[in-house]
């Protein structure tokens, strides 16, 4: 908790003062976000500084993963669904961005069991993403099966956005478009999905 608070105090020391008005002004107004960021809970990727991104521009939501579940609205608990609904429904966003990263301790799960431990929650959330680990596998020749399945559960939760069907309907309007990104840890480079199915660097400039 000290960490948290000598933090705090040098947001306050040095970023509130230039971001004060900004601040008041989405108190004010509300929020209007850019786009929703799905992303893994692994606290080395941070969306708003890979994005460099100030307050109110990202709808962010975090778990194991980054994975999005199917459409299934029933009585259980759906905390990422329930937020993907409310950027969607209220927010009004026109972008959504399903961002894994290398070295994803979730899909490490995935491809080797959850350990005992972990077992009450994580192991069956993971399990959400069996069919991209069917995928990664069934890749003749892949030399990375750790970034190849990294790949194939983005690709997996971006199949699952297209289940909901106030996103079908906007996606289908041009008023929604679905992305897919992986960042590197190591090297600082975020690839994007293109149609084709691959995943391209970015250039730096």
């Amino acid at each position: 908790m000290d960490l948290l608070l000598h933090g705090y105090r040098r947001f306050r020391r040095n970023r509130w003062p230039e971001r004060r008005r900004q601040y008041e002004s989405l108190a004010d107004t509300g929020q209007r976000p850019r786009a929703l960021v799905v992303s893994c809970a692994d606290s080395r990727v941070d969306p708003g500084m890979i994005f460099d991104a100030g307050p109110g521009e990202l709808f962010v939501v975090r778990n194991v993963a980054s994975l999005v579940p199917p459409f299934a609205p029933d009585g259980a608990y759906h905390g990422t669904s329930a937020a993907v609904e409310f950027a969607i429904r209220i927010l009004q966003v026109p972008d959504i961005l399903v961002m894994g990263h290398g070295l994803c301790g979730g899909v490490q799960a995935l491809l080797h069991g959850t350990p005992p431990e972990a077992s009450d929650f994580i192991a069956p959330w993971i399990g959400l993403a069996a069919q991209a680990k069917s995928r990664a596998l069934a890749r003749a020749g892949v030399q990375d099966l750790q970034l190849e399945c990294e790949y194939e559960t983005i690709k997996l939760s971006l199949d699952n956005l297209s289940t909901f069907p106030w996103i079908a309907s906007r996606i289908a309007a041009g008023t929604l478009r679905l992305s897919g990104a992986h960042f590197d840890i190591r090297s600082g480079v975020l690839s994007v999905l293109d149609e084709g199915g691959d995943f391209q660097s970015v250039p730096p400039d």
